[in-house]
Order: C-alpha cells, then sequence, then structure tokens
C-alpha cells in the first residue's frame, strides 16, 4: 500500500467523465488531485463554472493544458475526444506518469480497426502492444502491471460483464449473440448540440441509433474474442432513452448445452462470487438502473428459455460510473496497488 497521497492530474475536466473523475478522486484517501486541465483554450476556468455540484470542493481550476504541469504527477487521467490522447500519452509515459485513458486511442490491439471505425489515422501505434483493456473483472492482474491502461466503452462494460462467465466456457454459441442496450444522454457526451438532444427531443421518446454501426461493436468483438478463444461476429443495437445516466443491456444467446436458469446462475456465481462491483441478483430478481446510479456498481440477472434453450442476460450500469469514471479509478487503484474498492465503495444515489 502507498503510505503518500499520489498526484493525479484529469486531463479534459470540463467535461462529463471528467467532472466524475475530479467528484471521485477530491474524496480518494490515496489520491490528491494537483491539475485540472482543459483543452483547446487558451483561459483557467474556475471548476463550478463547469461543474456546480462541485463547488467549494477544490480551490483548483480548469487551466490550459501544458505539459509541464504534469511534471512529478504519478498518474494522469486523459476525459478527451478520440485521436487526443494518441497525441498526450507518450509524451506523459516518458515523463513516468502513469495513464489512464478514457477515449478509444488505445482499446484495440489492431490499429486498422480503430482508423476503419473512427476514421481517425493512429499516431502511436506502437503503445497499441502495451496497452491494456481496462476492465478489471477480466484483465485485473495485467492492470495492475500496467502504466498505460485503455478504459472501456460504456456499452462493452455492460455487454462483457452480462456474458463473460459463459463466453470463458463457450457455453453459448458465437454466432447468436445479440446485444441490445438502452442508455441515456449524457452517454453522448457534453459537446454534442445536434437537434436529436434537445430536451423537446428526448423526452417521452425511445430510439435506436447507430443500428449496425456502432463502434463500440469491434471492442466488443475484440474482447469477447479473447475470452471465448476464437472469433466472435455479434449483432449490437444501441437505443438512446429520456434519462440522464444508466444503461440496460440485454445480452441474448444460443446456449451449446440444455442448462436451466438454476445452472447458469451457480456459473454466473463462481465467477462473480468475488468481484466487488458485480452484484449477482437472486433468481427472479431483473437489475433496475436506478439501482446503480451514481455507483461503481454492475447488477447482473440471468434467465434462460427453456423453450428455445436461450439464455437471458441482463446488466445494468451508471454509464458514468461503472461506465467510465469510477472504471478509471478503480483501475487507478489496482495500478497503485491499492484495495480497488477504495473511493468507490458506496451505493447509489435513491430515489
Amino acid at each position: 500500500m502507498e503510505s503518500r497521497k499520489l498526484k493525479v492530474a484529469i486531463v479534459g475536466a470540463t467535461g462529463y467523465t471528467g467532472g466524475e473523475l475530479v467528484r471521485l478522486l477530491l474524496q480518494h484517501p490515496n489520491a490528491e488531485v494537483v491539475a485540472l486541465l482543459r483543452l483547446s483554450s487558451e483561459e483557467a476556468l474556475p471548476l463550478h463554472k463547469a461543474h456546480p455540484h462541485l463547488r467549494g470542493l477544490t480551490k483548483l481550476e480548469c487551466v490550459p493544458y501544458d505539459d509541464g504541469l504534469l511534471d512529478g504527477v504519478d498518474a494522469a487521467f486523459l476525459a478527451v475526444p478520440n485521436g487526443v490522447a494518441m497525441e498526450l500519452a507518450p509524451r506523459l509515459l516518458e515523463k513516468g506518469v502513469k495513464v489512464i485513458d478514457l477515449s478509444a486511442d488505445f482499446r484495440f490491439r489492431d490499429p486498422e480497426t480503430y482508423e476503419r471505425w473512427y476514421r481517425k489515422s493512429h499516431s502511436a501505434k506502437d503503445l497499441l502492444v502495451e496497452a491494456v483493456y481496462g476492465l478489471p473483472e477480466i484483465r485485473r492482474e495485467q492492470i495492475r502491471n500496467a502504466r498505460l491502461v485503455a478504459n472501456p466503452g460504456c456499452y462493452p462494460v455492460s455487454a462483457l460483464l452480462a456474458l463473460a462467465p459463459l463466453l470463458r466456457r463457450r457455453l453459448v454459441h458465437l454466432d447468436s449473440i445479440v446485444i441490445d442496450s438502452k442508455s441515456g444522454v449524457s452517454g453522448a457526451g457534453r459537446s454534442r448540440l445536434e437537434v436529436g438532444y434537445l430536451f423537446t427531443e428526448l423526452d417521452e421518446d425511445f430510439r435506436a441509433y447507430s443500428v449496425a454501426n456502432h463502434r463500440h461493436t469491434p471492442e466488443m468483438e475484440q474482447e469477447f474474442s479473447e475470452l471465448a478463444g476464437e472469433p466472435v461476429c455479434l449483432t449490437f443495437t444501441p437505443h438512446l432513452v429520456p434519462m440522464v445516466r444508466g444503461i440496460f443491456t440485454t445480452a441474448y444467446a444460443k446456449l451449446t448445452e440444455p442448462l436451466s436458469t438454476e445452472d447458469v446462475r451457480k456459473i454466473y456465481e463462481s465467477d462473480y462470487a468475488n468481484e466487488p462491483f458485480v452484484r449477482l441478483l437472486e433468481v427472479g430478481e431483473l437489475p433496475r438502473v436506478k439501482a446503480v446510479v451514481g455507483s461503481n456498481f454492475c447488477d447482473v440477472s440471468v434467465v434462460v428459455d427453456e423453450r428455445t434453450q436461450r439464455v437471458i442476460a441482463l446488466s445494468v450500469i451508471d454509464n458514468l460510473v461503472k461506465g467510465a469514471s469510477g472504471n478509471a479509478v478503480q483501475c487507478f487503484n489496482l495500478m497503485f496497488n491499492l484495495d480497488e474498492r477504495t473511493g468507490l465503495w458506496c451505493g447509489g444515489i435513491a430515489p
């Protein structure tokens, strides 16, 4: 365990995930936030101007990015747009700073996959070999030894935790997987000014988007394939629902052998019994987004349709916490040999 407080910086502190990082790390007993940085600006911004709910918690301002401000920092969280982290991370690593990147820049082992789906040329391909995909429930030991962690996308977190126990055991047909997810609008980020994200367009509506073309699809396929030991091709459909936070994922797959709900739940219990942030619900109990909002927990339930021999796995997360900033702090804890629950061990917000 570290005896001194670890110095951390947050790059992109004015966005939604940046704000969550500030909220979580200011009350982390082993972290000292020493720098809040913003991009594309020549002026400092008081934190409360970006995040009124954090007024009075720190005297730090969100200042324009400068590499020199990260000298002597132990860890940097990059809550930046795709394409930015690949420019910043190499310089930070040279300084000896450990990096947790919340963008997609280091999630893919194949740079061509990144370039095809994100339509950006990758300028730090050499780092893709060492970057660790940062989902503790499937990469815990690698994260402990990493200096560069690629925080997962929010949808992949919910989908991976829903199906990982079955994929590890090859208990589902790998060509039968369908991921159906619903997300709150905060998942679009703070800078989206499109008409479709206006309150008048969102309220009392429900719609699919990026059908058969969402950028998280190859990320899921990469990690599902790693768990299963052979290539996985899946169908993913995301939906936007009129709530601020949360993801509800329903994953469907055809079982390779006859199993009951109780059989499958025992498998999940075996894998998740010691996972601090995965809460496996009782048979017959179904997850609710409201139960995890504001927390780093993922609630999971599993049902077998014995008539069709399809498994239906359901998971809920807060897209800004377990789906982004909370998971990043969990990785930070592992990287610095801290109890991974540190700074995160609290329930959600209700009602």
